[in-house]
């Protein structure tokens, strides 16, 4: 039993190593000039500190503020748009009794079963076709109807566990229907919603695929693509790899903020659900 436990322990110490692993090459590379990326292997230090003035030259060549704007926009209102919409179609499903609800859900959530990649090319005819390419809410209501169908399952299976009794004394109350889903059951899912926010923002806040097909303007595309750029302002020169790294860096930053402020209502819902067991 010992045994199993410290293998365990290993196991995890591994894997965290495995996946924090690539991060200290990063950092250590964004601190650097281009002349000791250059002249050094990559995991020596660098001969002096070079972060502030790569991040400055990723901020201002690429032009990163516009597209920094842009993301957390799309990250904000997709994953808050979403989880607005899902959280009403996972209540009805669970709640409402309504008929057929449960091949509703099914027909909801088999949106997550194929890839996302086989809607590029139909999406892309739909949005030229309606004025939506190339703007900020064609991008908007993309990133919200994606991240509807996962968040419509943890919606409505996070209400099938709350008791109905709570549900039956509010309807005796003469509480209405929305007024149950706003005050007793939004309130009870602050867990799931964390989830959903941390989970959904991260993923807008990382696309790159859609984000370039979809956009073609700055004043559109979001902060990878800004990032993409990066590799084609030197030509002749090469890619400032310094500057990339920070760029990818301050490109991070604010899905580690996030989920610091959002930590411990994620290690509620992981507890809430037996993830943490």
């Amino acid at each position: 039993m010992r045994f199993n436990k410290y293998f365990l322990y290993a196991l995890l110490i591994i894997f965290n190593l495995v996946w924090i692993l690539p991060i200290w090459p990063t950092i250590l590379v964004a601190c650097k000039t281009n002349i000791d990326f250059t002249r050094q292997a990559f995991w020596q230090l660098p001969t002096r500190m070079a972060f502030w003035e790569n991040a400055v030259e990723a901020w201002t060549t690429a032009q990163l503020g516009i597209y920094f704007i842009n993301s957390l926009l799309y990250g904000l209102a997709g994953s808050l748009g979403a989880i607005l919409f899902s959280s009403l179609a996972g209540f009805a499903l669970a709640r409402l009794r309504l008929k057929g609800s449960y091949w509703w859900f099914l027909l909801i959530w088999s949106g997550t079963i194929f890839p996302f990649q086989m809607y590029v090319i139909p999406l892309f005819k739909f949005y030229n076709m309606w004025g939506l390419y190339d703007t900020r809410i064609g991008m908007i209501l993309f990133y919200m109807a994606i991240c509807i169908p996962f968040c419509v399952f943890i919606f409505r299976n996070y209400f099938i566990t709350i008791s109905f009794p709570i549900q039956e004394a509010a309807t005796l109350d003469g509480c209405s229907s929305f007024g149950i889903y706003w005050r007793i059951f939004m309130p009870q899912a602050k867990p799931a919603i964390a989830v959903l926010i941390l989970f959904q923002f991260t993923w807008i806040w990382n696309d790159l695929l859609f984000g370039m097909i979809l956009t073609r303007s700055p004043l559109a595309r979001p902060i990878m693509v800004g990032l993409a750029r990066l590799q084609g302002f030197r030509a002749g020169t090469g890619t400032n790899v310094p500057a990339l790294m920070a760029g990818a860096v301050l490109g991070s930053l604010p899905t580690i903020l996030l989920f610091v402020g959002l930590l411990r209502y994620f290690i509620e819902g992981l507890r809430l659900s037996g993830a943490g067991e």
